[in-house]
């Protein structure tokens, strides 16, 4: 087991309320529940010491690893190859009634050999409470029960496979030969509650036929028939892993604190929802016909949007909890190591402080897709959004933070500006659609103002191209937006100059800097990769631009990069490894749209 395996070097499954990270080794190295963003029972990959783990090894000399999965599911099977014999271990988590939040969830693992014979051996050592919390085992029946901090974690053997203690701890080892099977199952439940039902090999294959199942239905409901299946659909069914399913609000990543720089100090959690991210995987999911998926988002961002309810002071704040909770106060895990000696570890999120003007416009536009918008709202909904554009219209006029929550104060950022625009475009689209009351002159003054704004003071002559920030010189990749929210058009000059642009200096062989923070300080020690999401962001302008050969390339060189099972942390490095957390939503939506963009231009280059 190595102390910190390369970030790619994982897979993920998930029952749609939480999720776990498998490496290619086989260890479960980042387990959180009953929720994404509850305190850790796995995470050796933030402390290989002190943050536990669940492996399922096999330590013979000579062995050779593969992970993959079964195709259009979340099914995870990691193969160890030796010289005497082949076994897989597959992985998996149940997905029963997802949509009514529960305290108990359930991780399988079971052990088969299709060749030769086997050796096995399994340690389960979790660390509760991330890391800092005892636990107290009780091993009885074959079957262990850890006892944690107001939660308990059950773990079961089936087969010839048998528990022994190790301390506090849990360890064994099996030899299995072709065709037999053992499996352990993990239950995560809260303390004291109820011990699962007895676990047989019958129960783990019957189990198994039911996630399979499952995942196959959900899938064959995708409208997607063309050229990079493959990816889109492994991008949408990491997308459903990273979305709770109960309040259908998506994760931005299943991790926290995996570096955008190895041993550096730009470490966040990213167990939350952000409002940005309803922007793009609203139309992604409409895009796909995952329409129940898309819908339940937007109806989570119209019940923030009516709560009002923020740590801000603002009537929205950039991101929140999994069910709407807006409290995500920052804290530092002192006690752990980090990535790779990459620290300080952050739990929380700060930037949910801050002020992002531009979640207003993505808010809108999330909530502006789709079909019968009115009905959802409703009218007293409508009354709230269109009291939310009221007080936008009074106060967009004002520096912030930006999209990138840089730690370097406020400014007057030309991508804010532009989403402002995008909310009063979306809402005086949605008033005349629906007959509803709203103060249209107002809207159309202030959405008119921004306009000539950002022509004015975002456009430099010099560069030939809009800027980050007015005054500056600075390009920014959030602009690549300003074509799908129709700002401009994907064929204006101005934005195909914007394009030139970035491709000068932003662009490297088909990967995109956010920006230069050298050029733009931005509060922060050291540098980062490229960010995954503007480099699909580019195929899509590109492929919108009519640069079809161009985006094309871009994309298949961008699929390159993904990891052994089709996976994208945030983030790419200078050698091509990923950073950041992993995975990151955001990339898989928009990876989603490039591959949506660039079909529709091939179709129209035969018409």
């Amino acid at each position: 087991m190595r102390r910190y395996p390369p970030i790619a070097d994982h897979g993920l499954i998930g029952d749609l309320q939480t999720c776990a990270l498998v490496s290619s080794e086989g260890v479960v190295d980042w387990f959180c529940a009953p929720r994404f963003d509850s305190p850790s029972i796995f995470a050796s990959l933030l402390d290989h010491d002190r943050g536990g783990h669940f492996s399922i090894t096999v330590d013979v000399p000579g062995t050779t690893v593969r992970q993959l999965y079964l195709a259009d599911t979340a099914v995870l099977i990691t193969r160890f190859m030796t010289p005497d014999g082949v076994g897989e271990v597959v992985d998996f988590m149940p997905v029963d009634q997802p949509e009514r939040a529960t305290d108990r969830h359930r991780l399988v693992r079971a052990m088969r050999v299709v060749r030769g014979t086997v050796r096995f051996g399994v340690e389960c050592r979790p660390r509760f409470d991330y890391g800092r919390a005892p636990h107290r085992l009780t091993l009885d029946d074959g079957a262990a029960r850890f006892h944690g901090p107001g939660v308990d974690v059950h773990l079961q053997a089936a087969g010839p496979l048998s528990l022994r203690r190790d301390g506090d701890d849990v360890r064994a080892e099996v030899v299995l030969g072709k065709g037999e099977l053992a499996a352990t199952a993990l239950t995560v439940c809260a303390a004291g509650g109820e011990a699962p039902r007895p676990f047989t090999a019958a129960g783990a294959r019957a189990e198994f036929t039911a996630v399979w199942e499952f995942w196959h239905r959900w899938i064959g409901r995708s409208r997607y028939r063309g050229r990079w299946q493959g990816a889109v659909n492994r991008s949408a069914v990491t997308l459903k892993l990273l979305t709770y399913a109960p309040t259908g609000a998506p994760v931005a990543a299943a991790t926290m604190g995996l570096p955008e720089q190895v041993g550096g100090e730009r470490n966040w959690d990213y167990r939350y929802t952000w409002i940005r991210d309803a922007s793009l995987s609203v139309g992604a999911l409409y895009g796909l016909g995952f329409t129940e998926e898309a819908d339940a988002f937007r109806r989570w961002v119209g019940d923030r949007v009516r709560s009002g309810e923020t740590v801000s002071g603002e009537p929205l704040q950039i991101m929140y909890r999994v069910d709407g909770d807006p409290r995500l106060a920052e804290e530092t895990l002192d006690h752990w190591e980090g990535y790779r000696g990459s620290a300080p570890v952050r739990l929380g999120n700060g930037a949910a402080g801050q002020l992002q003007l531009d979640i207003y416009g993505e808010g809108v536009y999330a909530l502006a897709h789709g079909p019968e918008v009115a009905r959802h709202a409703g009218y007293d909904g409508w009354l709230r959004l269109a009291g939310l554009l009221d007080w936008l219209a009074e106060t967009w006029d004002r520096p912030d933070e930006g999209i990138w929550e840089t730690r370097g104060g406020r400014k007057d950022f030309t991508y804010s500006r532009v989403m402002c625009w995008t909310a009063f475009d979306r809402g005086i689209r949605l008033a005349t659609q629906y007959a509803r009351p709203a103060d249209l002159a107002r809207w159309t003054e202030a959405r008119d103002a921004i306009l000539r704004q950002v022509m004015d003071r975002g456009w430099s002559e010099r560069r030939g191209a809009f800027v980050q920030q007015y005054g500056e010189e600075v390009l920014d990749a959030s602009l690549l937006l300003i074509p799908m929210v129709g700002f401009l058009s994907p064929m204006d000059p101005r934005w195909l100059s914007t394009l030139d642009a970035m491709a000068e200096e932003l662009v490297s062989d088909s990967l995109v800097h956010r920006y230069d923070p050298a050029a733009s300080p931005d509060g922060l020690r050291g540098s980062e990769g490229t960010f995954s999401l503007c480099s699909f962001l580019y195929v899509h302008a590109l492929a919108r631009a009519g640069r079809i050969a161009q985006a094309r390339y871009g994309f298949d060189k961008m699929l390159s990069y993904a990891n052994h099972v089709g996976l994208f942390a945030e983030e790419i490095g200078p050698t091509g490894e990923q950073l950041g957390n992993f995975p990151q939503a955001l990339t898989h939506i928009a990876l989603i749209h490039a591959a949506l963009a660039l079909d529709e231009a091939r179709e129209d280059m035969r018409r």
